[in-house]
């Protein structure tokens, strides 16, 4: 998965993975334009971020998490775009399934298709999730016909440019939760 969170500072990305059984994310964060001091190692839960800052920033997360060095803080629910964004990729492995006669009724639509990737996608508008802190009411999706979700691009309160979360389609792999750390029940 690659989040790119946009910045009047340059934006940053976080590419990694997160494992929805545990509700955990991992990931490398590089700093793009003017915002490259924001690198390191980041994992996520729905209430705590922890960040490994680093000189030497690799391209991808080490399969395990090194074992010091993390800072951790609490998940920032408004005013934060990487916060929010970390959030609403946590938030998309939701167990239960969105209620399908109720979707149009709060403003989900079909707008078309697309390629993505080399996949011929639908572009559809979600509900609007106005109402959810962090975010300014347009969610769209970018889903195969197989039902996989390639894209998600989310307009957030704190930004001008909206976020967007592209999905890999790559087996499943457990995130090792930070050492000493246990994952959310």
């Amino acid at each position: 998965m690659t989040i790119t969170v946009p910045s009047a500072a340059g934006g940053l990305v976080v590419t990694g993975s997160i494992d929805y059984r545990a509700r955990l994310g991992y990931g490398v964060v590089h700093g793009t334009g003017r915002d490259t001091s924001s690198g390191g190692l980041i994992e996520w839960t729905g209430a705590t971020v922890f960040v490994h800052p680093m000189a030497d920033i690799p391209a991808a997360a080490p399969a395990s998490p090194p074992g010091s060095g993390w800072y951790s803080r609490s998940l920032q629910t408004t005013g934060s775009a990487l916060d929010t964004s970390l959030a609403i990729a946590l938030s998309l492995g939701s167990d239960r399934p969105d209620n399908a006669a109720l979707l149009p009724q709060n403003g989900a639509t079909w707008t078309g298709q697309d390629r993505l990737d080399g996949h011929q996608v639908d572009v559809m508008t979600g509900p609007d999730a106005g109402a959810k802190p962090g975010t300014a009411g347009s969610v769209r999706y970018w889903i195969g016909s197989d039902g996989t979700m390639y894209r998600v691009q989310v307009d957030v309160a704190s930004e001008p440019q909206p976020v967007v979360i592209d999905f890999g389609t790559g087996e499943y792999v457990p995130v090792r939760p930070v050492p000493g750390v246990s994952p959310p029940p």
